[in-house]
């Protein structure tokens, strides 16, 4: 057989899991920016820097309570002060601090002018909560003690957050102690989803013989929704040759479009030939092709990326496990990447619970439950049954086992490496 012709019997070596990763992060955009109030800015990414406004605190204000007093009235103890007035949390003490006086304070109090130490209420002796008694300061403290000075936070113009933070409620709450209520963020990413299968039916519609419910287009909805997107509903198609594009006809506003189903090698399966099998003359603004097709992961080997009218589309399997799993593993990061900011997967070590057989050339994703034992250290315990069809697993399922492949043989009280699964996932 010619040296040609045995090339080409040869199937390409399967996609690394880290390779497709950057493959995906490479093909998607990242999102123009808008202006949002702070109240609906939870979970947005900051498009621009944020910097304070004003010094937090604005003033210098004692962080206990006690008494506000001069660091040279307290340098011989037992020291006998005359209260002069009061300090509290917005009603500040209008006058100085003068020469054996002290004033009454409390937490979050703006310290007197001339006080430069706060004296703890348990260190001193007063008959009474009136001024003009005569107080006895029994302990002293150095200057500058219990006293949060002006700018402790932060400094006005200073930069407290940085563009591509990912906004938790602590994040908005830190921009308003700046000053800021409204935010510049990225706009949230337009996701179409798309299943494919003459045997899906929408939730609700009892299946005929043959036929099952479509459960991934909603999981895939909600999984864009707890990851910043906005999920657009495209339905259904069937098996056939250009259903896709037909589909894609009536809403072009998409950052990108995932499918489920329809990514195998069987010959009811056509998204990798509509998106290979494209005419490539057209011009580059409406661009079909295909990037990579298949991974080695399991599940979900016939991973698909590629665009269709130039936008990115990336195909996830058909079975239910393998969709949820893929999507946790390149939806995730991507829609990260399309709203400025970089994801991270979280990682660590539990022990193994179970024996493992030697893994082959491809990365493996095992659904496990996590527990912890009576010293604290946490038990990984992988589920019996691994298909890919079974949903009930995966939905009890607290974490995945990521093995590379030729990982070897696991014994009962190895480490491995964990993965959580989100809350809400």
């Amino acid at each position: 057989m010619p040296p040609d012709q045995d090339a080409k019997s040869t199937p390409p070596a399967l996609l690394a899991v880290s390779e497709a990763k950057q493959r995906i992060l490479d093909g998607v955009g990242i999102t123009a920016s808008e202006t949002v109030s702070y109240a609906d800015a939870l979970g947005r990414t900051l498009a621009m820097p944020v910097h304070a406004k004003a010094s937090v605190p604005a003033f210098d204000l004692s962080a206990m309570d006690g008494y506000a007093v001069r660091s040279e009235d307290v340098k011989t103890l037992p020291a006998r002060l005359t209260r002069c007035g009061e300090s509290a949390a917005g009603h500040p003490f209008a006058g100085k601090v003068g020469r054996g006086e002290a004033v009454r304070i409390f937490t979050g109090a703006k310290v007197p002018d001339d006080a430069d130490v706060i004296i703890l209420q348990e260190d001193v002796d007063a008959a009474s909560e009136e001024n003009g008694i005569t107080i006895t300061i029994k302990s002293g403290n150095p200057a500058g003690k219990h006293i949060r000075r002006k700018g402790l936070d932060m400094e006005k113009d200073a930069p407290v957050l940085n563009a591509g933070q990912h906004l938790s409620a602590r994040a908005i709450s830190l921009c308003l102690s700046a000053g800021h209520t409204d935010l510049e963020v990225y706009k949230q990413p337009r996701i179409g989803i798309l299943s494919t299968g003459d045997e899906l039916v929408p939730p609700g519609t009892t299946p005929a013989k043959g036929q099952i419910v479509s459960s991934n287009a909603q999981y895939l909805a909600h999984f864009v929704e707890m990851n910043g997107g906005v999920p657009i509903n495209l339905g259904i198609v069937r098996d056939e040759a250009g259903a896709l594009a037909q589909a894609l006809k009536a809403d072009n506003d998409l950052d990108l479009i995932v499918t489920s189903g329809g990514a195998s090698v069987g010959v009811h399966d056509h998204i990798a030939g509509d998106l290979d099998g494209a005419d490539q003359s057209v011009d580059t603004a409406h661009q079909t092709r295909i990037h990579f097709w298949k991974i080695a992961m399991r599940p979900g080997k016939p991973v698909i990326f590629g665009k269709i009218n130039n936008i990115p589309l990336l195909g996830l399997p058909g079975n239910p496990v393998s969709s949820a799993i893929c999507a946790m593993i390149f939806l995730t990061p991507a829609l990260a990447h399309m709203q400025g900011r970089h994801h991270q997967d979280m990682t660590f070590h539990a022990t193994l619970a179970s024996d493992l057989r030697d893994n082959d050339k491809r990365q493996e994703y095992l659904r496990a439950t996590l527990t912890y034992d009576a010293a604290g250290r946490a038990i990984v315990t992988p589920a019996n049954l691994q298909d890919s069809s079974m949903l009930s697993v995966l939905a009890n399922a607290d974490v995945l086992i990521m093995r590379p492949p030729f990982d070897p043989a696991r014994r009962a009280g190895d480490q491995v490496t964990v993965l959580p699964i989100p809350r809400l996932f």
